[in-house]
Formats: structure tokens, sequence, C-alpha cells
């Protein structure tokens, strides 16, 4: 019976790992639950998986469970030292029912970190048959480690380079989005010399506020995105219009203010980009409600467009227009102060002072 539900555990755990895996590519909150699992199921002290830096080749801890997990993170073993470095050199698995008596046992790590290591199972980690590091069992609670756990463990490193390279794809895939939002971003520029490096200016700012607000990783990466893409309306305003030296004729300015409303439209079939066309649309909003285009008001603006509104004008009022004269980093802060309130929101405001105060913004 115990054997039974011992299986019923090990593919539960399987089950829900590789729903994970299929859908998240968030690396390493995957590889975290991974040596979770892998601890769970071979009734392990502890697990841990070590990568191989690709600079160095060294393998160092990414994921360590158990009490002295923390400590083993600061080891790195160079390729073939050890029971991981040899499993690394060789793609061999191992078994080892006594790890003292081994000669290839990096014992230095127990010196270091406190942890007896009676027994351990350990396979490669391979993409594309080639290895990428190792996945280790320590210490098996009840017995030794034997075949089954083997296999076992030989499954859930497959499931894990599933998962790194995966991740690897869609980071790639990516950041190659990235720089095409801002390589096109920046040929907008282009059709005003004046403006150039706004939108990274304005992405630098933006991210330095969320990050003070304590923005949750996706959220930041909204908020980036977002960022780059903040201006890219313009590209439906005449350059007559956009690129006129003197004060804009009321009729002008309504022309102008379409900016944030072409940009949300013309982005509007990207599937992937419909949580930030509030933000595109509304990075113009005021906080009183006199804003444009919507006239949104306080909390009905999204939060990612109420920092954007604070890193743009402060950008706008601290780099040279031809119409309009720079005021100094310290003007301009008191400006966003006392359009607490009104115009921006008080929070993002007080944020962004405080990055200024602790010298986390560089011009």
């Amino acid at each position: 019976m115990k054997a039974l539900e011992k299986e019923v555990i090990q593919l539960k755990t399987l089950i829900e790992l590789a729903s994970l895996i299929n859908s998240s590519f968030d690396q390493d909150e995957i590889r975290k639950r991974a040596i979770e699992a892998t601890t769970r199921v071979l009734n392990a002290e502890a697990a841990s998986l070590l990568l191989l830096d690709e600079t160095s080749g060294d393998l160092y801890f990414d994921v360590a469970t158990g009490e002295k997990g923390g400590r083993v993170k600061q080891i790195r073993l160079k390729k073939g030292v050890g029971i991981a470095g040899w499993v690394a050199e060789h793609g061999d698995p191992l078994i080892i029912h006594n790890a003292q008596s081994d000669p290839r046992f990096f014992k230095t790590a127990d010196k270091f970190s406190g942890f007896v290591t009676r027994n351990i199972i350990c396979v490669p980690l391979k993409t594309k048959e080639q290895i990428i590091g190792v996945l280790e069992g320590i210490n098996k609670k009840d017995g030794r480690f034997d075949n089954s756990d083997l296999e076992l463990t030989e499954t859930l490193s497959n499931y894990i380079a599933v998962a790194i390279e995966n991740a690897r794809l869609y980071s790639e895939l990516k950041e190659t989005f990235y720089i095409t939002a801002e390589t096109l971003t920046e040929t907008i520029e282009l059709r005003d010399p004046c403006t150039g490096g706004h939108t990274k200016r304005v992405k630098d700012y933006s991210m330095i506020i969320g990050r003070y607000l304590g923005l949750k990783k996706g959220e930041l990466e909204n908020l980036e995105l977002a960022a780059i893409l903040h201006d890219i309306g313009k590209i439906g305003i005449r350059d007559d219009i956009l690129l006129k030296k003197g004060k804009l004729s009321e009729e002008e300015m309504l022309k102008m203010k379409m900016h944030s409303i072409y940009g949300a439209e013309l982005l509007h079939n990207i599937k992937q980009l419909r949580k930030i066309l509030p933000v595109i649309r509304n990075h113009h909003e005021r906080y009183d409600g006199t804003g444009y285009p919507d006239g949104l008001k306080g909390g009905e603006i999204s939060l990612m467009a109420r920092i954007l509104s604070v890193a743009d004008s402060f950008d706008a009022m601290t780099t040279h227009r031809p119409y309009k004269a720079t005021v100094s980093t310290e003007s301009a802060l008191l400006q966003l102060r006392q359009c607490a309130g009104t115009q921006f929101d008080p929070e993002i405001v007080e944020a962004f002072l405080q990055a200024f105060a602790d010298g986390a913004v560089s011009l």
C-alpha cells in the first residue's frame, strides 16, 4: 500500500511540474519548483541543480534545497571535480551509496556548509545532447537510492532541461521584440532631432519609479514596453506640426494630442500588447481629470500611465526644446512636487523624488 501511495505522489508531482512548465516561462520559478519536487519525490534530505557557466566552464549551484542550501550556493566546482563535476564531464548518471568513501566526492562542500552527505544520486542535464548541468538528490531518508529513483531523477532532469530551453527561446524572442520596438521608436525620433534619446530616458525613469513602487516582474516588463512605445502614435502627426519651432495653435495642439489615440489604435491588433494599450492611450491624462484624451481622474488612470506621466514630464522639462526653455533638475523636481495631486499622482512623485535622494537616477 505504501508503495502505491508513493507512486501516486510521484505521478501527481510530475503532472504538476509538467503543467507548470507548459504554462509558465518564469525560468527561476520553474527551476525552484522542480528542485523542490525532486527533493519530495526522492524522499531526500536535499536536492540541487548545478548549471555550467558558459564563460568559465565551472559548475555553480543554481537552486539548492535543504537547511544548508543557502550556504552551498556559494560554492563553484570545476568540471570534473566532485560527483557533480564527474557527471557533468562524462555525461553518465551516478548513484553513490557511500559518498564519504568515494574518491570523487568533494568533501570541501560539506566542510563549508556543515552538511553531512551520506549518499547521492546525480544525473546530467542535457539540451540537444549538450550537457548544461546536473541534477542531484542527497541523503535518501529511507534506505538507499535505487534504479527506480534513477529513472525518476532522469525524468525530472528531462523536464527541467525542456523548461530551460523553452525559457531561453522565449527570452531570445522577447529580447528581439524589445530591440525591434526600440529601433522603431528611435526611427520615429529621427524625425525630430530635439527629442533624440527621449524614449530611452523615459523608459529608464519609469523603471526606476516602478522598482521603488515595488512592482512585480511582469508589471515591470509591461511598464518597460509601454515606455518604449508610448509615443509611437507620433508617426501619425504631420511634420509641420511635430517639428514646429514655435508654439502650436489650438487646432495644431488638438491634432498633436491625437498621438496617444493613434498609438493605441496602431497597436490594438497585436494580442501581446493589449495590456499596455490603456497606458499608451492615457499617458497624458492628469491626476485631477483635466488631461487628455479621456479626461480620466485619479485611480481611473492606469498606474503605469501615471508613472509614464511623471517620467515623460520630467524629461520634457529637463531636455532642450526649441519652443521652450530648459529648466534645471532641481527646478523640474520642484515642479513635480508642486503639481503632485493635480497633474501627477502624489505617491509616484514621492517615489521619484526618493529615487533622486538615494542617487538611483543618473542623468
